[in-house]
């Protein structure tokens, strides 16, 4: 009898588990729903169970298909809350403080991707971030060969000072502004990876209609995760003579052990510094690692005022000399420069230790040579050379898939899980990782926006996105880009209906691909969901190309989105950016002045018989002036249509 309890009662609680009615982790707590359409909610539970949603005074009722998915819609609704959603089954949900409001995803690459705590004026950004109405979810950065069902995690958090510095900067601010200028509540789905392609958000169902990628797109149906996590992890213990670690042994309850000064350090390997590691014999490995360096002071070096120069450090570091942490830094492209306390130096051997974390692409100590030193007092001895080196935790996505390896990975992992949860619509920061493509951009990024529509069944919701910020070196002449064909791509896709560019252009950083000012991307985007979206009058675009007229060795050029008219900020009156050819397509940089509110007229004395121009054409058209009287700068351009460099 006792055993025949025991084997009821089991099976009563395997039953229990089983039965367990989930939600899709994209709702939580804290959610923001999409005003003024019908709500999908979804999630699972055993094959024919019956469910009952309970919103806002309405109940739903459905039934789990076949494969255990079940669905509602919400009826449409206004703005308002905190409301509560109660799920019941055989088990019950409940989530709470929700609001209806208006839902956007930002997605992209890395500056997407940016945080708010790495932005310009961030402690000031961060201290006053303290919106309740707005919410944010992140997804979690997955890989998949298959389209996902649901997320790994993820939930909704509040507009906190607390919550907002490991956010997406520009989502947060496009957030922020659309909460000031409509009053309503805001939400905000990030989905982003730094450094990816167009075609890893892209679904399955749309590559297969892109010629270009059907090699890899049948590489992706009959891709063997499995084994290429074996072999790639068999090629990382080669590399490292041991098995693959998966926790920094030298970081312990905080402690530090491998900046001991008498750490036994002699079977490390030696790499070169600086130099980022992949270069030095550790290719795709992206994890933790650990430097140490020995030098030996007299007792007066030891006790002059004294700094430590690391170059540069991508991702982050934590830097010791004789087991004390002198300096840490969250950024892969600041210079590292450490002031070291009194009394740390000391006559004879020193021990510099620098623990670094890279969280994808190029990892280590890089830069110049002579960006490696030990200062004390005026003296500088030259730390570049050979230091001990360990890796000491190596991240799972070194022995799995990289998001660019083939197409359709981040749909299937971070953006399908998500489909169909209502939105308003989406802001796009991407393009840098497809620049060298920029060509086949022109149909890529269409389809990109074409495929997202589909996949949410909500027509042609509004997508915005930042068209490339100026970057690299200023050209001294006027020369072929292929950063310049990508942002013509990008304003290529305007054609398509509800779009909209929000230009970055003179807020970029030669220096810096990931500008600081995400403040202002924020807005330009607000400014364009504001006019696409919401149909407010405000002026969303600067000045873009609509016409030329060439009279003798003159050129007309006029601007349609003059908003108030052309602005140049130009005390003399002098607009900078334009170049000018004539039928040998060679180009001159070009005096340009204004004759109207929306005419420019160039010339140069180089070009006799003008028939093409071209305005902040290049990597980084640095002294780009020409904006309209909202700020708004004029968009890139080129009025003739000979070969790039990326056709």
């Amino acid at each position: 009898m006792k055993q025949l309890l025991s084997l009821l009662v089991l099976l009563l609680s395997i039953n229990s588990l089983k039965a367990e009615v989930k939600l899709a982790r994209i709702f939580s707590s804290n959610m923001v729903l999409q005003q003024g359409i019908e709500n999908p909610v979804w999630g699972w539970a055993d094959k024919n169970e019956k469910i009952t949603v309970l919103f806002a005074g309405k109940v739903l009722k459905t039934k789990a298909g076949g494969d255990g998915r079940w669905h509602v819609k919400l009826p449409s609704m206004d703005y308002g809350g905190p409301y509560t959603l109660l799920v019941e089954g055989k088990n019950a949900i409940r989530l709470e403080n929700i609001l209806i409001g208006e839902v956007w995803v930002c997605s992209g690459q890395s500056n997407m991707e940016w945080i708010v705590q790495n932005v310009q004026n961030a402690d000031k950004e961060v201290a006053e971030a303290n919106y309740p109405q707005i919410r944010m979810f992140t997804v979690p950065k997955k890989v998949a060969t298959t389209p996902q069902r649901d997320l790994a995690g993820g939930e909704w958090e509040l507009c906190t000072p607390e919550n907002v510095p490991h956010f997406s900067a520009v989502g947060y601010f496009f957030a922020r502004n659309l909460f000031h200028d409509l009053n309503v509540p805001v939400g905000m789905i990030h989905t982003s990876w730094g450094g990816t392609v167009a075609e890893t958000w892209m679904s399955p169902e749309m590559i297969a209609r892109e010629p270009e990628f059907a090699e890899q797109l049948n590489q992706l149906k009959t891709f063997d995760m499995d084994a290429f996590v074996a072999e790639r992890t068999k090629q990382i213990e080669t590399v490292l003579g041991g098995t693959v670690p998966k926790e920094d042994a030298g970081l312990v309850n905080g402690k530090a052990v491998y900046a001991a000064v008498d750490l036994d350090d002699s079977a490390w390997h030696s790499i070169q510094t600086p130099k980022v590691w992949e270069e030095e014999g550790y290719p795709n490995i992206d994890g933790i690692g650990w430097y140490r360096k020995t030098v030996e002071l007299t007792a007066e070096q030891a006790g002059l005022p004294a700094k430590v120069a690391l170059a540069k450090i991508d991702d982050r570091d934590k830097t010791y000399i004789n087991g004390r942490l002198v300096g840490e830094t969250n950024m892969y492209n600041e210079d590292r420069l450490y002031a070291i306390p009194a009394g740390v130096l000391k006559a004879g051997k020193n021990v510099i230790a620098v623990r670094v974390e890279d969280t994808g692409g190029g990892g280590g100590i890089y830069g110049g040579d002579d960006q490696c030193y030990l200062l004390t007092g005026e003296e500088k001895i030259n730390l570049a050379g050979l230091w001990k080196f360990s890796i000491t935790e190596v991240n799972d996505v070194a022995v799995t898939l990289g998001p660019n390896d083939l197409p359709c990975l981040l749909y299937n992992g971070m953006l399908k899980p998500i489909i169909p949860y209502g939105i308003a619509g989406a802001i796009w920061y991407q393009g840098e990782a497809n620049a060298d493509r920029a060509y086949q951009y022109r149909k890529l990024f269409k389809d990109l926006i074409s495929d997202w529509r589909a996949q949410w069944g909500l027509g042609d919701f509004p997508f915005c996105w930042v068209q490339l910020a100026n970057f690299m070196a200023a050209d001294q002449q006027p020369s072929e880009s292929a950063w310049a064909e990508l942002r013509e791509a990008q304003t290529m896709a305007l054609e398509l209906p509800n779009t909209g560019q929000a230009l970055a252009i003179d807020i970029g950083e030669a220096g810096d691909i990931h500008p600081r000012n995400k403040q202002d991307v924020g807005k330009r985007l607000e400014l364009n969901a504001l006019k696409i979206a919401y149909g407010k009058d405000v002026v969303n675009s600067g000045p873009m190309f609509d016409s030329m007229e060439v009279k003798g060795d003159q050129v007309y050029i006029h601007f349609k989105e003059t908003g108030s008219g052309l602005l140049v900020n130009d005390k003399y009156g002098y607009v900078n950016a334009f170049a000018i050819a004539g039928e040998d397509q060679q180009f001159h940089w070009a005096k340009a002045e204004l004759v109207d509110d929306t005419t420019v007229v160039v010339s140069s004395a180089d070009v006799e018989k003008p028939v093409a121009v071209r305005f902040g054409w290049g990597n980084n058209p640095d002294d780009l002036n020409l904006y309209n009287k909202e700020g708004l700068p004029a968009v890139p351009f080129r009025t003739d249509s000979w070969k790039g460099v990326t056709e």
